[in-house]
């Protein structure tokens, strides 16, 4: 019954160290196994086991690209400006044996290594071409980390100048020399809103003028037509009642009551000279004549 006891301890021992030993690498992570304290092999992702006490797990390596954020860093411009500047790296571990063998706190190596090729690339550089070089003191500093780092296993991707302070009195100086910038552009676009306004109002009084005028000239041309139209119709009736005249083969004396008639209506128009024909006074007489022979043809009561 105790034999039986012990074995089970002992194997419930073994169990646990296997189970102990049985390792599940994650996606994008590498493992670096040391064994009697020597590199053994680098661990990829998948399931792997090691052997208990022998084999130990000597640092557990991320793969994905990561960032750095350092803290500001003093530096001197060549015109002797000391500004502070924080960068920001991006990279990521190519090597794992490398980034754990090659170099104690890689971290730590290469916020150094970033500060120190930040003060040569800024103090060959003025304050002006530093504040206007961004990308180009990126690019350099980038290729200088990379080279650098190869040997750590690490690939520097990119570089980012986070933030360049200058002096308190520069820092003034910008900031009312941006100030102004500002205010000339809003003057600017202001003038060009003037502008625009007045060749709008320009344009609205061209259109309004354009269309009065094209109302006066239809308003004319619509009179025009319309004297137009009556002149022709009192022509055609005269010409009717001329047609009707000649038609009716008048006599003498209805020409010369129409003669009457016409010099009547010129005795009432507003001509202050009349030209009396050589025999009205005959066509008068004949008025009369006619008269009296009305009268004596009328019935009597």
């Amino acid at each position: 019954m105790v034999a039986l006891i012990i074995l089970g301890i002992i194997l419930l021992i073994l169990l646990i160290v296997i189970v102990s030993n049985v390792k599940v690498v994650p996606q994008a992570h590498a493992y670096v196994i040391e064994r009697l304290g020597t590199y053994h092999v680098t661990w990829s992702t998948g399931l792997h086991v090691k052997i208990p006490f022998v084999d130990k797990i000597s640092k557990k390596v991320s793969l994905k690209e990561q960032v750095i954020d350092f803290p500001p860093q003093p530096v001197i411009t060549r015109d002797n400006v000391t500004m502070q500047i924080d960068t920001v790296v991006y990279f990521e571990i190519t090597d794992p044996k490398l980034y754990t063998y090659g170099v104690e706190r890689p971290l730590s190596a290469i916020e150094n290594l970033t500060a120190t090729t930040l003060r040569n690339i800024i103090g060959d550089l003025e304050l002006d071409n530093t504040l206007t070089s961004r990308d180009t003191i990126n690019g350099k500093i980038r290729v200088i980390l990379d080279e650098a780092t190869d040997a750590w296993g690490i690939k520097v991707i990119r570089v980012e100048l986070k933030n360049i302070l200058p002096p308190r009195e520069i820092q003034d100086a910008m900031e009312k020399q941006m100030k102004a910038e500002r205010e000339r552009r809003a003057r600017i676009l202001d003038a060009e809103g003037e502008k625009r306004s007045q060749i709008l109002v320009a344009e609205g009084m061209k259109e309004s003028a354009i269309l009065k005028a094209d109302a006066v000239k239809e308003q004319k041309i619509r009179e025009a037509q319309g004297e137009a139209e009556a002149i022709l119709t009192v022509q055609k009736a005269n010409a009717d009642a001329l047609k009707m005249l000649n038609e009716a083969s008048p006599t003498d004396r209805i020409i010369q009551l129409k003669s009457l008639e016409a010099f009547g209506k010129a005795a009432d128009g507003k001509a202050t000279k009349i030209i009396i024909p050589s025999d009205i006074q005959g066509l008068a007489g004949n008025v009369t004549a006619i008269k009296e022979l009305w009268k004596d043809d009328a019935p009597k009561a």
